[in-house]
C-alpha cells in the first residue's frame, strides 16, 4: 500500500567501487631514499658553504659578503678615454658621438675597444652624451666603467690561509687620492701581499684613475671595503694578525720591527693628518721610516712600498 511504502533498504556489498587513489605515493613513501649524501653535497650544510667558498677563492673570485659595489663611472674626453683603454681599465661601453671628426685618438679608441671584444661600441647623438655627462666636455667620446666588486676584509686572511702563507695586508686610513690607492695596489701585488682594505666612507675607491695607476695589477689584487676600519683591524687582531701603523713619530724604526716577520696588517695614514686617533690607538705598534735626507715625509704610496719591500725581504 502507498501508506505503508518504505524506503528500499540499502544493499550492502563487499565489492568496492571506484575510489580516489593515492597515485602510488603511499607505496613510494615506504621505499628507501638511498645512502645519505656527504655533508659537502647537502644543501645549506655548513660544510657545503665552506666548500663553495673555497672553490670561489680557488677560481680567483673571493667571497663577496658585505664588501659591496661602487657606483659605475664615466671617463670622458678623447685623451682620458684612450689612456684608460691603453691601460686595460675594465669597461663595458664606448659611446661615440654621431658625425664626430674622425682623428687619430678617435680611431685608436675604437680600435682598442674592438680588440678587447668585451666593450660594446655605441653611436649616440651629441645631446644624449651631453645628458649622460651632465654637460662635461666629452669631445665625442665617453667610456663607461662598471661597478667595482669589493671583497670583504675576511676574504684577504682566508686567501692567505689557503695559500699557506702569513697574511700581508695593507689598510688605508684617510687616503683620498685614487692614484695613491692604485700605486699601493701595485706594490702589494709586487711584494706578495694579499690585498688592500679601504674604508667605506671618506676614502679613495677603485675608480678608473686607481685602475690606471695600478698598471693592471688591480685585476690580481683584491681590494676590500670595511664599513668601520677600526673594527676591521680589531677583527684582524683577533685572527692573530699584528697591526702595524706607519707614523713619523713612531716608537720603532722599520728595520727593528719584529711584527713584520709574521701575519701583519700595515696601516697607512694620509700625508697631511697621518693616522686617525681611533685607528692609531688600535695599532699594536707604530713604526717610523728613517729618512736621513731633508724630506720630512714620504708620499703614502711610496711609504707603503718601502714597508712592503722590508716585509718581503724579511720573509724571503
Amino acid at each position: 500500500m502507498a501508506g505503508n511504502s518504505q524506503r528500499p533498504s540499502r544493499r550492502t556489498s563487499n565489492k568496492k567501487g571506484a575510489q580516489v587513489g593515492s597515485g602510488g605515493n603511499r607505496r613510494r613513501s615506504l621505499e628507501g631514499k638511498g645512502p645519505t649524501p656527504p655533508a659537502e653535497m647537502r644543501k645549506g650544510h655548513a660544510k657545503q658553504r665552506a666548500a663553495q667558498a673555497k672553490a670561489r677563492r680557488a677560481q680567483g673570485r673571493p667571497q663577496r659578503r658585505t664588501g659591496g659595489k661602487s657606483s659605475s663611472e664615466l671617463v670622458v674626453g678623447r685623451n682620458s678615454v684612450v689612456e684608460a683603454l691603453r691601460e686595460n681599465v675594465p669597461a663595458t661601453t664606448l659611446y661615440v658621438q654621431q658625425f664626430i671628426d674622425n682623428d687619430d685618438r678617435v680611431r685608436e679608441a675604437v680600435r682598442l675597444a674592438g680588440e678587447t671584444r668585451t666593450v660594446n661600441l655605441l653611436e649616440a647623438p651629441r645631446p644624449e652624451l651631453d645628458r649622460m655627462t651632465k654637460g662635461l666636455h666629452h669631445q665625442g667620446l665617453v667610456l663607461q666603467i662598471p661597478e667595482y666588486d669589493y671583497a670583504h676584509p675576511d676574504d684577504l686572511t682566508a686567501s692567505a690561509l689557503d695559500e699557506g702563507e702569513d697574511a700581508l695586508i695593507v689598510a688605508l686610513d684617510g687616503i683620498t687620492d685614487p692614484r695613491n690607492l692604485g700605486a699601493i695596489v701595485r706594490s702589494v701585488c709586487a711584494f706578495g701581499g694579499h690585498g688592500v682594505v679601504v674604508p667605506e666612507r671618506r676614502a679613495a675607491g677603485m675608480t678608473a684613475g686607481a685602475w690606471k695607476t695600478s698598471a693592471g695589477t688591480a685585476a690580481h689584487t683584491p681590494v676590500a671595503r670595511a664599513s668601520n676600519l677600526t673594527r676591521a683591524l680589531e677583527a684582524y687582531q683577533k685572527a692573530g694578525l699584528m697591526v702595524v701603523g706607519l707614523d713619523g713619530d713612531g716608537d720603532v724604526e722599520l728595520q727593528d720591527c719584529e711584527a713584520l716577520d709574521g701575519p701583519v696588517v700595515v696601516v697607512v695614514g694620509s700625508e697631511g693628518k697621518g693616522l686617525s686617533r681611533l685607528v692609531g690607538e688600535t695599532c699594536d705598534v707604530r713604526v717610523r721610516i728613517p729618512m736621513p735626507g731633508a724630506a720630512e715625509s714620504l708620499n703614502a704610496g711610496v711609504a707603503a712600498g718601502v714597508v712592503l719591500y722590508e716585509t718581503a725581504r724579511r720573509r724571503g
